[in-house]
């Protein structure tokens, strides 16, 4: 990536935060400008933007729960929104190609092609919003991963089939052996300690054993760097892993999203068929809130795994690019996939930020379409006296649960959004339930009765925090507010949101340390602390 292209990649990627929106937004707008300039990618664009999809990927890996993926909205979910697209994209298409360019005597196969291209969702892009907006651990934040993991394993056997390459008989050598090995995966992590070590262990890890192992046996490499993340996913320290590479994944993206908007020359046939598949991105939404409800999700849930996936995606462009190569389609439509993709990222950015606040007032209308039954993983009730609610049981959610139990003893609730670590809590007999603290729905319920008298903030994301206090202001919860966080500007900004109290995790682990060690000291030295008190009061007077 030339100096050029960064440069206008942070000019607009600073432009567009200082509109709140994502810098990614400006990537995309840089792209377009740098194309209209007459600059290409090249192979070195290629390169980067590639390694920064596989390494998301490999993130993801590492936070995916295999089992979800077994769940009836996300297998037959996705099949089914696929198979619904076709039926309608498909015709659409068709039609308005023998009415407005009657010339190019698109055929059914071409259609359909198009319309399975346009089938998919950015994982790119889902992923970086859910992150952006702190909902990754989020009830509908897994179920959209989950949905565009099934979305990218459909995409791969596609281009298997129609590429002709398929996986060679080494691969069922290596796929077993990745799983059988995987206590050896968790040795090399553990011997690779926690500093720059571990960071190179994870891109090889993703780069080389994953993709690299994947590639050399006839399948995606995408795909390998998923499946070695998940096989390294279960290890104590693949959350530290994953967050050593978040700087260089994000990095490498920039690339990626730059290489959409320099695809190809915009032209008005291009920006015409573009703006048709802006119009069609609808019900691609629809699709995925009606199919979610039908599984018993509630609406809000729905909802919101459906602003996620309301994007076309790069997996598309891949069709598209396999259809150009084979012939089975002219180079026009490959732009026209590239800028309808490009025109979702601007227009799914603004609305997956204000995602919440436009459900809020159509919530009761959209409520209606639920089904009777609850969903497995998507409850939340107060039941009984708890007049304290602590949101997430990690490591400071747990130490305030504590504290708290041992002075208002049967007062005290918490919340976290995983089912796992609920399990763990449950079986420890604490008063532990699911929930999600950016939850309009939960809030709804509880604010008018004024069920709790503090909510203790303790999330492991900043950004869920800001989500969190949003959401309670909405729904104009009275009560008192305490929220932690780990750096001073964190703390700052939590502070001019107006809660109660906010709290610097670190600062306040060093005083305590200071006093437990002021502590000690007097214990053992008595002598040496009343000299050294005494010497004061002489220096003093």
């Amino acid at each position: 990536m030339d100096s050029l292209l960064i440069a206008v990649a942070f000019v607009f990627g600073l432009i567009a935060q200082q509109f709140r929106l994502p810098p990614m937004v400006g990537f995309l707008i840089a792209g377009f400008v740098l194309q209209a300039m007459g600059q290409k990618g090249g192979e070195g664009l290629e390169v980067i933007a590639n390694l920064g999809v596989t390494l998301l990927l490999f993130s993801i890996g590492l936070k995916l729960q295999v089992k979800s993926l077994g769940r009836p909205e996300i297998w037959a979910g996705t099949s089914l929104h696929a198979t619904l697209v076709l039926l309608l994209f498909a015709p659409v298409i068709l039609g308005i190609a023998a009415l407005a360019t009657p010339d190019l005597g698109m055929e059914w196969q071409t259609a359909l092609l198009l319309a399975f291209a346009l089938s998919f969702s950015s994982t790119v892009f889902a992923i970086k919003s859910l992150v952006e907006n702190g909902d990754l651990g989020a009830l509908h934040g897994k179920a959209a991963v989950g949905i565009l993991v099934m979305q990218d394993i459909i995409a791969v056997l596609f281009l298997t089939v129609s590429t002709g390459k398929f996986p060679s008989t080494w691969s069922l050598i290596l796929v077993p052996a990745l799983i059988i090995g995987r206590p050896v995966l968790g040795w090399i992590m553990n011997r690779a300690g926690h500093g720059e070590l571990l960071s190179l262990c994870g891109l090889m890890l993703a780069l080389v054993i994953g993709a690299k192992g994947f590639d050399l046996v006839g399948l995606k490499a995408d795909l390998g760097a998923l499946f070695i993340g998940v096989m390294v996913g279960w290890h104590p320290r693949a959350s530290e892993l994953k967050k050593s590479l978040n700087h260089v994944t994000d990095l490498l993206l920039v690339g990626f999203f730059l290489q959409v908007g320099l695809e190809g020359a915009l032209t008005l046939q291009a920006l015409g068929w573009g703006l048709m598949a802006l119009v069609l991105l609808p019900l691609k939404s629809i699709g995925f809130f009606f199919l979610l409800t039908r599984f018993h999700m509630r609406a809000r849930t729905a909802w919101m795994t459906s602003f996620s996936l309301s994007t076309y995606s790069e997996f598309g462009l891949i069709v598209a690019s396999l259809g150009v190569a084979k012939g089975w389609m002219g180079t026009e439509w490959l732009i026209a996939v590239a800028l309808a993709l490009s025109l979702s990222f601007l227009i799914a950015a603004p609305l997956n930020r204000r995602a919440e606040s436009l459900y809020d007032p159509i919530s009761d209308w959209l409520k209606r379409f639920e089904r009777p039954g609850e969903h497995e993983g998507d409850f939340a009730a107060i039941k009984g006296r708890e007049r304290v609610a602590i949101f997430g049981m990690g490591r400071v959610g747990l130490a305030a649960y504590h504290t708290l139990e041992h002075r208002f003893p049967g007062h005290i609730i918490g919340f976290d959004r995983s089912p796992e670590k609920i399990a763990i809590h449950q079986e420890a007999e604490r008063n532990v339930r699911l929930a999600d603290a950016t939850d309009s729905d939960f809030w709804e319920r509880v604010c008018p009765n004024d069920d709790l008298d503090m909510v203790v903030l303790a999330m492991p994301s900043h950004k869920a925090h800001l989500h969190a206090i949003e959401t309670l202001k909405r729904h104009h919860y009275s009560g008192v507010v305490i929220v932690s966080g780990k750096q001073d500007y964190e703390v700052q900004e939590l502070r001019d949101t107006g809660v109660d109290a906010a709290f610097n995790l670190y600062a306040q682990a060093g005083v305590n340390f200071a006093n437990h060690i002021y502590n000690v000291f007097l214990q053992q030295r008595p002598d040496l602390v009343a000299s050294w008190r005494a010497a004061n009061e002489v220096r003093d007077s």
